[in-house]
């Protein structure tokens, strides 16, 4: 581990080294100290702290160092603060159980397993009430952040977050002294606060940064989306707040008091005492996962089976349903004379679980063909390489499944599969017209640069959509709306495609719950990637961040005027919002018409809807089709048929 120091005005730095030696498994700074968890065993140890005693025996789970203290979490939840002498500090919360702990300089606070909020030591400002996830604390200054992923912040000189962040969704938060910074869950843009210079232009960097560090597996968390972009091929980036919330990651229970037996041991107790031990522990950690019944008794560990058989026996199951009767098994040699052996050359795109290629099949077809890639760059989680086949193979099944039994002119239609030479295959109608995504940002010149056409477009997709929500049985949840899953035919249709991520929705319009977030950064639902609580509304929500990119020409992250990159939502709704849309709409499409402008304000304020921060205040795809229709009807007619005063939400 090396360390680096800078001098008073930032320009010069020293490296040095200053521990080599057994991983470390965690490890926190004060302003001069640093401290970390020694991998296996979790002993604290410090450095660039000659005063503090290292030789103390605590077992922590997390730490946060301060100014001259650092505090732990024990494995169940219990809060202990150490001085630089090893003495306890007094004033700690002592009988509550805990799962987050942060330091300032001369303050703490924690989050215990209820998800409220406790400080001690030199607080300053008033204690927010409420449930939190994460801290960051500073010099007489604190920030926490909730369940959805806002910020409050509180402290000396009625130390507030500005109002320019307090409607961003934010990852992670750190602090340092004065200053707070924390990561956009949105775009993994970093936004800083807390003094003069940075409470005036908050953006740090013009571009995204790594979100955390590239990890093996999240045990006990999850995966932040599109964490391709970032690590190689195995590794992910977990979210850093977790699942704090009551009830999704139980701390063990800390062990029963003993009753005393008296202060007198004898030779024999002391020996049953060890080989007791010895048996406990062979016995493997308490915490573990129950072993499954078979695997017990004999001392063999389980192997994982492979994957294929149970992929053969689904794809089996899914014939024997009749599910796949209009479907074509292709050979896998047709497909490789077809696309030239998968040549780079006929590659047009990727999906879900691999690459897009444009062929032409024997018998004058003209195709797209989905291979699935093990190395693919995906939008949902993926851990090992095992993994990452196993995401592959469910990603095959779902489009297998789902667009089997699905028929509707607004979806991609699936013409048939290969499952050969431990291949995965989709072959797909060709949308001569390419994606959504490149006539709104690449293409120069495109039939869709007028407000009808696009309306248009929008409402063929939001048909597509409210098929999977209300008349698909059982409903079906796409779960990667965005405008390059949106394709367009010959004939200028718009079909939704990539259902690789997609799953049934859950009865009597309850959620999903405790599911990995998938989908795609600028579109995802902020609240079901915070509360993990899936419905239909979170596609909504991706099909409002369509509409933003319809309307203003956009892209759901992109580069203001100044160069400062921004989430589309934070960029448009605010006019929509002052009925000022004229000021935002896409200026490569002709002003609108008199009676264009009506419909095309009318569609602002039914995107501004779909984009509520809460699922229950948007509408349905049902409500957003009838939207939709009746702006199209505007743009076409020659007397008014709506006003902007109604939308989705009204309507």
């Amino acid at each position: 581990m090396g360390c680096w120091r800078f001098s008073t005005n930032g320009t010069n730095m020293k490296y040095k080294r200053i521990y080599h030696g057994v991983a470390v498994k965690e490890l926190d700074a004060g302003n001069s100290h640093i401290c970390g968890l020694v991998n296996e065993s979790n002993l604290l140890r410090c450095w660039q702290w000659p005063e503090f005693n290292s030789n103390i025996n605590q077992n922590f789970s997390s730490i946060a160092v301060g100014e001259n203290f650092v505090c732990g979490l024990s494995q169940f939840g219990n809060v202990t603060c150490l001085q630089k002498n090893g003495s306890a500090i007094g004033d700690v919360p002592s009988g509550g159980r805990y799962s987050v702990i942060a330091a300032g300089s001369r303050h703490a606070c924690a989050i215990s397993l209820n998800a409220s909020l406790e400080c001690w030591g030199e607080k300053v400002g008033v204690q927010p009430q409420g449930q939190f996830t994460s801290l960051a604390l500073g010099e007489n200054r604190s920030c926490a952040m909730m369940p959805n992923g806002t910020v409050t912040c509180w402290g000396e000189n009625n130390f507030t977050l500005p109002e320019t962040l307090r409607s961003t969704y934010f990852i992670s938060i750190k602090a340092k002294r004065n200053v707070f910074c924390g990561i956009a869950l949105s775009s993994y843009f970093l936004y800083c606060w807390g003094n003069k210079i940075f409470d005036s232009n908050s953006m740090v960097f013009n571009g995204k940064v790594l979100p955390g560090p590239c990890r093996s597996d999240c045990a006990g968390s999850r995966p932040l989306p599109n964490f391709g972009a970032f690590c190689s091929q195995g590794m992910m980036i977990c979210d850093p707040s977790g699942s704090q919330l009551s009830g999704l990651n139980p701390l063990p229970q800390p062990p029963p008091q003993m009753t005393p037996w008296g202060s007198r041991w004898n030779k024999k107790m002391v020996a049953f005492l060890v080989v007791g031990g010895c048996r406990v522990h062979d016995s493997g950690p308490l915490d573990e996962p129950g072993i499954p019944p078979e695997a017990q008794g004999n001392g063999q560990t389980s192997q994982a089976q492979p994957t294929q058989p149970v992929l053969e026996k689904k794809l089996s199951q899914l014939v024997s349903m009749g599910n796949g009767g209009h479907l074509e098994e292709f050979s896998l040699q047709v497909l490789l004379e077809a696309t030239k052996s998968f040549s780079e050359e006929l590659k047009i795109g990727t999906g879900s679980f691999g690459s897009v290629y444009h062929a032409i099949l024997d018998d004058g077809r003209e195709v797209a063909i989905k291979r699935a890639e093990l190395t693919a760059s995906s939008s949902y989680a993926g851990g090992t390489k095992s993994k990452r086949r196993e995401d592959n193979d469910s990603a095959f099944l779902n489009e297998l499944e789902y667009l089997s039994r699905l028929n509707h002119k607004n979806l991609v239609r699936l013409l048939g599969f290969c499952e050969e030479c431990n291949e995965r295959v989709l072959v797909y109608e060709y949308m001569n017209n390419g994606t959504l995504h490149d006539h709104l940002h690449n293409l120069q010149s495109s039939p869709l640069m007028s407000w009808a056409a696009r309306i248009k477009v929008a409402l063929d997709a939001a048909r597509g959509i409210e098929y999977l929500h209300v008349y698909a049985v059982p409903q079906i949840i796409h779960r990667d709306i965005k405008s390059s899953n949106i394709l367009l035919d010959a004939n200028w249709t718009a079909k939704v495609s990539d259902f690789g991520l997609s799953l049934m929705g859950p009865s009597d319009d309850e959620s999903h719950l405790s599911l990995c977030a998938a989908g795609t950064v600028g579109y995802v639902d902020p609240e079901y990637y915070r509360l993990q609580q899936l419905t239909t509304k979170s596609d909504v929500y991706s099909f409002g961040i369509v509409l933003l990119e319809l309307l203003s020409g956009y892209k759901a992250i992109h580069k203001n005027e100044n160069g400062v990159p921004r989430n589309v939502v934070d960029s448009v709704v605010p006019y929509i919002n002052q009925d000022e849309i004229h000021r935002v709409l896409d200026r490569k499409v002709p002003p609108p018409t008199p009676f264009e402008i009506e419909a095309v304000a009318y569609i602002g304020c039914v995107a501004a809807d779909c984009v509520r921060p809460e699922a229950r205040d948007r509408p349905t795809m049902t409500d957003i089709v009838y939207s939709l229709e009746k702006a199209l009807d505007e743009c076409l007619a020659t007397r008014p048929v709506l006003s902007r005063s109604t939308s989705a939400s009204s309507a």
